[in-house]
């Protein structure tokens, strides 16, 4: 047992640190930033603000976080313009029944208009001319067009061209456009963070032994072969072997094992790792992109960028009524123009009303609002969402996978049992004399018997003549008695008799309480089940959701676990890459996947999975790379996920229905079809129900809020 001092790591500074990521960031960002430019709302159309270049190293998070101030700026200085064209607009005026003689004021609209037009259009005229190129019209497409049509209809209409302009409709679809995606763009905001905070994990300088001295030197420097001091407390700043010294290595945040690894000569270190209390020299096997660390990180970016590519609903939406916006409205322009030979002002006003309709203002809103609405009520009960497209897909999870240790466990070892051998002593007496000796150290055996000891109302005893036994546990006298508290390797070493232990081997960490050379008696520490995981296994089940354990732990750990939770299956011992290679088996099988995790060792399966869900009380990293996070880490929030995610779905879909529906019935009046009964939409009839179906949709979307249990 290794006094560890967990808790006094030496941190590298916060500038190191952020230049390390900058470094790091140079090599990973083209491929890095190009998968988080496909999962924004507009693709790649959109240009960089401000002459920003897309690969610039190490800034891929700060240039999407520019770009959502670039909407933000477009859609308030697009708002204060639009308040004067609404004012001013005929439309608007004869539907409120007020008029307003402004000298030039149909000149004044279009000057504020053509401002509008050009600056808060100019994402969606872009992403108009790239989804072209690509021949795949979407939401940009399709608002592309609709604001062109009616700019350059209006611009003539002011110009002298017999009809009624529809610069209002232009100004306001332009704005309630970018506040849409402006509330899109937040919701995904924060994909680069995984990469630096794994990144942040490494020390950005090392201590390398050269010609019998240690000489501070940048991690990047390092280079195979070279010999690296480990001081107590510090972090492993590079993959290597043990060439001297003996400590303990808390690598729980990498490999998911839940309890300090002891390290000794010829055993692998891992970087990232958090050395205890001993020293150690190591020889650097592996650095930069070859290191364990940089693979999770490359793992993650894999998994991320094929994620990414998950097509949205609403842009298949604004697909099909880019293609009935356009067939429409020169069907129309044909018809009344050429068949019917009315006058060509007449004709085109047809066409542009048509066009203009067929572009909602609720479908800018549609999915934004809900997105908006969701991740709100979500947070307030404890989920964060940040994937929207993996919250709303929860509904077709077929099968979760949960690590161990801090998701279905505590993810602290707390004492199982105290068993006392000599009648002399009770388990309380017991557990103080330990408590008294272990106060002197840090390590989590020690702390998990202190936390224990407090529980239960015991009183520490002082103590004194400490000796920390390496690799075998810790010396010294309470009130004048020898009392050790040591672990089976110095059980074996001295011979020490010891009465049948009833331990579950494997599961439980036992240590001996010895008084005067003298077992008295032992206690076992273990991995704590959360109360909640075997409601929440329960509630999976009766939802028809397979549940498996996947956990670095040893064999004995994750059957004792699975088996206490009636899960499906569990799979032990295992190492980051095969959480994420099994997700992809299950994956290939058929499955929708869902991943639970805190760690390091998480990240890339949390990334893989269909659903990713990071529980709160693990790493930053976890959190950063999973789709949904549970705050109160209680795995029976999955269960209130899934059921809100239905939900979530569910009102996306009566949104795009009520934003798009209304053209049913709207566009073909607006054609005319119905001119010789008597009935056809005016462009002020088409503008009522287009604000209809905004209200609607503002209003279902609020709905949402009843939906959470």
């Amino acid at each position: 047992m290794d006094n560890n001092h967990e808790h006094h790591q030496h941190h590298s500074s916060k500038k190191a640190a952020e230049d390390r990521v900058e470094r790091v960031e140079e090599r990973l960002e083209e491929k890095t930033l190009h998968a988080h430019t496909e999962a924004m709302p507009y693709g790649e159309s959109t240009p960089p603000p401000h002459g920003e270049h897309v690969g610039h190293g190490g800034h891929g998070h700060d240039h999407h976080r520019m770009m959502i101030e670039d909407f933000k700026k477009r859609f308030w200085i697009s708002l204060v313009l639009s308040i004067p064209v609404i004012i001013l607009s005929p439309m608007i005026q004869g539907i409120l029944g007020y008029t307003l003689d402004v000298p030039y004021g149909t000149f004044i609209a279009f000057a504020l208009s053509s401002v509008i037009y050009f600056y808060g259009g100019w994402p969606f005229l872009k992403g108009l001319v790239e989804e072209v190129k690509k021949g795949a019209p979407g939401m940009m497409t399709l608002i592309g067009v609709a604001v062109t049509v009616a700019y350059l209809y209006s611009t003539a209409v002011a110009f002298g061209l017999e009809g009624m302009d529809f610069f209002w409709e232009l100004a306001t679809l332009i704005v309630i456009m970018l506040l849409g995606h402006w509330i899109e763009m937040r919701s995904v905001l924060g994909a680069s963070k995984a990469l630096e905070l794994l990144v942040s994990m490494m020390p950005d300088e090392a201590q390398v032994i050269k010609n019998g001295e240690t000489v501070t030197v940048s991690v990047d420097e390092l280079r195979p072969g070279d010999i690296i001091l480990i001081k107590p407390g510090e972090k492993v700043p590079a993959d290597g072997v043990v060439v001297q010294g003996e400590s303990y290595l808390n690598e729980s945040m990498l490999t998911g094992e839940s309890k300090p690894v002891q390290k000794k000569t010829d055993d692998r270190v891992i970087g990232g790792a958090i050395n205890g209390n001993g020293s150690l020299q190591v020889r650097v096997q592996t650095t930069g992109k070859d290191s364990y660390l940089n693979k999770v990180i490359k793992l993650v970016q894999d998994a991320q960028k094929t994620k990414s590519e998950t097509q949205r609903l609403a842009d298949k939406a604004a697909k099909w009524l880019t293609y009935v916006a356009l067939t429409a409205g020169f069907t129309t322009l044909f018809a009344w123009w050429i068949l019917a030979g009315t006058e060509f002002g007449f004709a085109l006003e047809r066409m542009v009303t048509v066009m203009v309709i067929s572009c909602p203002h609720a479908l800018g809103l549609a999915i934004p609002l809900v997105v908006a609405i969701s991740t709100a009520v979500s947070a307030n009960n404890g989920l964060l969402i940040r994937n929207r497209t993996a919250f709303e897909n929860s509904r077709k999870i077929t099968t979760i996978i949960f690590d161990k240790t801090g998701t279905l466990t505590q993810g602290s070892h707390e004492v199982a049992q105290i068993v006392v051998f000599d009648k002399n002593y009770t388990e309380k007496e017991l557990l103080r004399l330990a408590a008294g000796i272990e106060q002197n150290s840090e390590h989590y055996i020690s702390q998990g018997i202190l936390r224990k000891a407090k529980a239960e109302g015991v009183p520490i005893p002082p103590s004194s003549s400490f000796t920390y036994l390496p690799g075998k546990g810790l010396e010294g006298n309470v009130e004048g008695k020898d009392i050790k508290v040591v672990g089976p390797n110095y059980i074996k070493e001295f011979a020490v008799q010891v009465p049948d232990s009833q331990a579950e081997e494997g599961v439980e960490t036992v240590v001996y309480i010895m008084v005067e050379q003298q077992v008295v008696g032992y206690i076992t520490m273990r991995d704590q089940i959360r109360p909640e995981s075997a409601e929440a296994i329960r509630i999976l089940k009766e939802n028809g959701i397979k549940n498996l354990l996947l956990t670095g732990d040893n064999e004995r750990v994750a059957k004792s676990v699975s088996d206490k939770l009636g899960m499906d299956g569990y799979i032990a011992n295992v190492l980051p890459h095969e959480k994420q290679e099994k997700v992809k088996e299950l994956q290939a099988k058929g499955e929708f996947v869902a991943m639970t995790g805190d760690g390091v060792n998480d990240a890339p399966a949390l990334a893989q999975a269909d659903v990713g869900i990071a529980v709160g009380s693990g790493t930053d990293v976890a959190a950063e790379t999973a789709d949904i996070i549970l705050v109160n880490s209680n795995p029976q929030d999955i269960a209130s996920l899934i059921l809100f995610g239905k939900a979530t779905y569910r009102k996306m879909i009566q949104n795009l229905i009520w934003a798009t529906g209304y053209n049913v019935i709207a566009l073909p009046l607006a054609a005319g079809v119905l001119y010789q009964q008597g009935i056809m939409v005016s462009p002020a009839i088409g503008a009522a129900l287009m604000s209809l179906s905004t209200v609607i949709v503002a209003i279902n979307a609020q709905l949402l809020r009843r939906e959470i249990k």
